[in-house]
């Protein structure tokens, strides 16, 4: 058995504190390089739900093409939370020595994989306990991020969501018809090869096949189910009532749309503006009664809160603040409907789908990549390299490739000039 290494209390927290303290994009090779004393292992994976536009991450060699489809067992039917482990399992292509650490920090989970040498030693139970510690708090401290949908988290996911989404489409309709129009040659009576024609017909159908599951598997990962969604909401918001003589009324979505899957980002924002709101409407005297209820139509999510108050509530300082920073990122918006005496409604309207950029519009998050975006938001706060090389543990020479990048696809000449179109688009 391998020993874990003795670590410190000290020692443990440290490491703890400078994986999480990364850039979102360099916590696992980090988290990797941690546990590698501990778990020798020459490649790492990540499917993690609080994701959403990019659940599934790797960490490792480009010889060994995991993807997110052999992950995809292990994080559904795998080790049971907080019991990690170790075997084989098919990555890369092949049956491989693994350790999968599940992680119930988050309410749909994540699973790390670990992949190791053939006939590695098997990992002793203290290093297989702190992998575990760390993971939870990994996946707990980047779940709070999308959970509380903070501003500037959330405008990059919308941002990558929407590419993500788009290129996806594309890439799914180019193929399905690729493998349709084979399906229909290959059918044809004019080929009088069966056997040939049978076997080709087969391949082709399990590639479409699997084509359409890897696309549920990435909207089941990605997204939320508008009812799974509200659930969430309701069970957050059942505590803030609990002791209150406030009467909370839950309207879940329903008809045809109830069941539509959600951009995670969406989700995590609605939720989160809803949380925000209901606090505003508690504070008014008297409220006997609120209602909370979500419309899913086929481009918008509607969430509503409607009181029987005194009807006074005025929109400005209902839209301050993050709930106005919130709306913006997600290109929502806020309604309310006060009448003195009888009470106030309040509507959040969220569309599904990032609406598009007016012509000529520049947002800095376009374009961009997730670390150009991260230098960028340094630049706009005036930050020198150093600074942002310290912030982002990185070397003042990539801070300048990275400055000199956004320059370009800005169109712009100076760091000044970055930073003001940064604060145009926030």
């Amino acid at each position: 058995m391998e020993t874990a290494l003795e670590l410190t209390a000290t020692d443990a927290l440290l490491a703890a504190r400078d994986v999480i303290g990364r850039p979102l994009g360099t916590v696992l090779p980090r988290l990797s390089e941690v546990l590698e004393p501990l778990i020798p292992h020459h490649a790492a994976a990540e499917l993690s739900t609080h994701c959403a536009h990019s659940p599934f991450k790797y960490a490792g060699g480009p010889e060994l093409p995991v993807t997110a489809a052999e992950l995809e067992p292990l994080y559904a039917h795998g080790p049971a939370a907080g019991h990690p482990w170790q075997g084989r399992a098919t990555i890369g292509g092949a049956e491989r020595e693994v350790v999968a650490v599940r992680s119930d920090a988050t309410p749909r989970g994540s699973v790390l994989v670990l992949v190791r040498e053939d006939g590695a030693v098997p990992v002793d139970a203290p290093a297989l306990a702190l992998t575990q510690l760390l993971w939870d708090l990994v996946t707990s401290h980047f779940d709070r991020f999308a959970t509380e949908a903070m501003p500037g988290a959330l405008a990059r996911s919308r941002a990558a969501a929407d590419t993500r989404a788009r290129v996806t489409a594309e890439l799914s309709t180019a193929h399905a018809a690729a493998l349709s129009g084979v399906l229909g040659v290959l059918r044809s009576r004019a080929l009088d090869d069966n056997v040939a024609r049978a076997t080709a017909t087969e391949l082709a159908v399990s590639a479409l096949a699997e084509l359409r599951a890897e696309s549920l598997r990435d909207r089941s990962i990605a997204g939320e189910r508008a009812t799974e969604s509200f659930a969430r909401l309701a069970d957050g918001l059942r505590p803030m009532l609990r002791h209150s003589p406030v009467r909370l009324e839950l309207a879940p979505p329903e008809g045809p749309s109830a069941d539509r899957t959600l951009p995670g980002d969406v989700a995590h924002g609605v939720r989160a503006v809803v949380r925000a709101l209901l606090l505003i409407v508690l504070d008014q005297e008297p409220v006997s009664r609120v209602r909370v209820g979500w419309t899913v139509t086929a481009h918008e999510l509607l969430a509503s809160i409607r009181d029987d108050g005194p009807g006074l509530l005025d929109a400005c300082p209902l839209g301050a603040g993050s709930v106005s920073d919130r709306l913006e990122v997600l290109g929502g918006g806020l309604t309310v409907d006060a009448v003195p005496g009888w009470g106030t409604t309040i509507t959040a309207t969220v569309p599904l789908a990032l609406p598009e950029s007016p012509a000529g519009a520049l947002d800095p998050l376009t374009g961009l990549g997730e670390r150009e975006v991260e230098v960028l938001g340094h630049l706009a706060r005036g930050h020198r390299n150093r600074r942002i090389a310290e912030d982002l543990h990185i070397s003042e020479s990539t801070v300048k490739f990275h400055v000199a990048n956004i320059l370009t696809k800005l169109g712009v000449a100076s760091r000044g000039e970055a930073a003001a179109l940064f604060h145009q688009a926030a």
